[in-house]
C-alpha cells in the first residue's frame, strides 16, 4: 500500500489552527495573522506538507509559472538568443528571483506576427500568470496586445508610449554621456560611434546622450555607422569608419560585442587600441573581459535589472504593486585598457 503524504489536516493539528486557517496561509489569501502564518508555515516544514498545485490553482486562479518572453522580427531569432550573452543574463538574473518565490518559467518566442497571436492566446488562456518581455524592436505591437488582453506585464526596456505595463530601464543617454565625458577626458577630439540598429529600443537614447555630450564640448559632427549588436557588425562598421574618416581617435560602440569587433579589426589593420584609436563599450558583458585589450565600458546591470523585472511581476500578481511601476537603474562607467 502506498502510504499517504501530508494534509492539511494534519498541518492544523500540528499548529493547533483550524483547516480553513491553513488553507488561506497556503493560498496566500492576505487577512491572516502574521504570527499566526508563520506558525502554519513551521507547521507545513515540519509535517513536509506540499500544496496540490492543481487544487490551488482552482482557490487562487494563479498557475505558479510566469512566461519569459523574448521578441523579435526574424526567422533566426531563436539562433541568436542562445549564442548572444546578453538574453543569457536576463534568464540568469530573472530565473534567480523567481526560484526565491517559487515560480516556475517558461520560455516562449514571438519573432512573427503569427508567433506574437500564439503567445497571446496562450497566455490569454491562462497558462502563465504573466509575462516578462525582452523586446528588441522599440515598435513592437507584442506589449500593447498582451496588455490589452489583460495579461500582467513587466517590460524590460520601458515602453515607446502610453501603456499600462510595468517596467525596467537603465538611464542609457546617461551611460553614452559617461562614454563620451570618458573619451574626452583622454584628450580624444575626433569621435565617431557605432550605433544600435534603428529599431533597437535604446538606439536613440544612447545616440542621443552621445552626441549631446559632444556638443557641450564644442564637437558637432559626430559620424555614425550603425551595427547589428553582433561582433562581426562591429568589425564592419569600424572598417567603414577608419576609411571615411581616418583620423578618428576615438570609437564609442553601443554594445560590448560591436566594439569587440571593432577592436578586433584595428588590431588586425595595425592600429594601436588605446594608443591610436581608444574604444569604448556598453553593457560590461563577457565580451568585455574577453576583448584584447580589456573593454572600457558602460556597465548595464542586466541580471539586476532582470531580477527587478520578475520583483515587479510578482509582486503585481500578489497586490502589492500597481500596474506601471517602473525601476530605472544608473550606469557606471568601467574602465580596462581599451580607453
Amino acid at each position: 500500500m502506498t502510504k499517504r503524504g501530508p494534509t492539511l489536516e494534519d498541518v492544523a493539528r500540528e499548529a493547533g489552527v483550524s483547516r480553513a486557517t491553513v488553507s488561506r496561509v497556503v493560498n496566500g489569501v492576505r487577512n491572516v495573522d502574521p504570527r499566526i502564518q508563520e506558525v502554519v508555515r513551521r507547521a507545513i516544514t515540519r509535517t513536509g506538507y506540499t500544496p496540490n498545485q492543481a487544487a490551488r490553482s482552482l482557490v487562487t486562479r494563479r498557475t505558479g509559472a510566469v512566461a519569459l518572453v523574448f521578441s523579435a522580427a526574424g526567422e533566426a531569432f531563436a539562433a541568436r538568443v542562445f549564442a548572444d550573452p546578453f538574453f543569457g543574463r536576463v534568464v540568469d538574473g530573472a530565473l534567480g528571483l523567481l526560484r526565491e518565490r517559487a515560480v516556475q518559467p517558461v520560455l516562449l518566442f514571438a519573432e512573427s506576427e503569427q508567433a506574437r497571436a500564439q503567445v497571446v492566446q496562450y497566455l490569454r488562456q491562462g497558462a502563465a500568470d504573466g509575462a516578462l518581455v525582452v523586446s528588441l524592436d522599440a515598435n513592437d505591437p507584442l506589449p500593447g496586445m498582451l496588455v490589452a488582453a489583460g495579461v500582467p506585464t513587466v517590460l524590460f526596456g520601458r515602453p515607446p508610449g502610453p501603456l499600462r505595463a510595468g517596467y525596467v530601464d537603465l538611464d542609457n543617454a546617461a551611460g553614452a554621456r559617461l562614454a563620451a565625458g570618458h573619451l574626452l577626458a583622454r584628450g580624444r577630439r575626433r569621435l565617431a560611434t557605432i550605433g544600435a540598429p534603428d529599431s533597437a529600443p535604446a538606439a536613440r537614447e544612447r545616440l542621443d546622450g552621445f552626441r549631446a555630450a559632444l556638443a557641450e564640448a564644442g564637437i558637432a559632427d559626430v559620424p555614425v555607422v550603425r551595427g547589428r549588436f553582433t561582433a562581426e557588425s562591429g568589425r564592419e562598421a569600424m572598417a567603414r569608419l577608419l576609411r571615411e574618416h581616418p583620423a578618428l581617435d576615438g570609437v564609442f560602440a553601443a554594445n560590448d560585442l560591436m566594439a569587440q569587433g571593432a577592436c578586433q579589426y584595428l588590431r588586425e589593420r595595425g592600429v594601436a587600441v588605446p594608443g591610436d584609436v581608444a574604444v569604448v563599450g556598453f553593457d560590461d558583458s563577457r565580451a568585455a573581459t574577453e576583448c584584447r585589450p580589456g573593454l572600457t565600458t558602460v556597465r548595464q546591470p542586466v541580471e539586476e535589472m532582470a531580477a527587478a523585472m520578475a520583483r515587479l511581476l510578482v509582486d503585481r500578481l500578489l497586490g502589492s504593486a500597481e500596474d506601471g511601476s517602473r525601476v530605472l537603474f544608473e550606469p557606471v562607467l568601467v574602465v580596462r585598457e581599451s580607453a
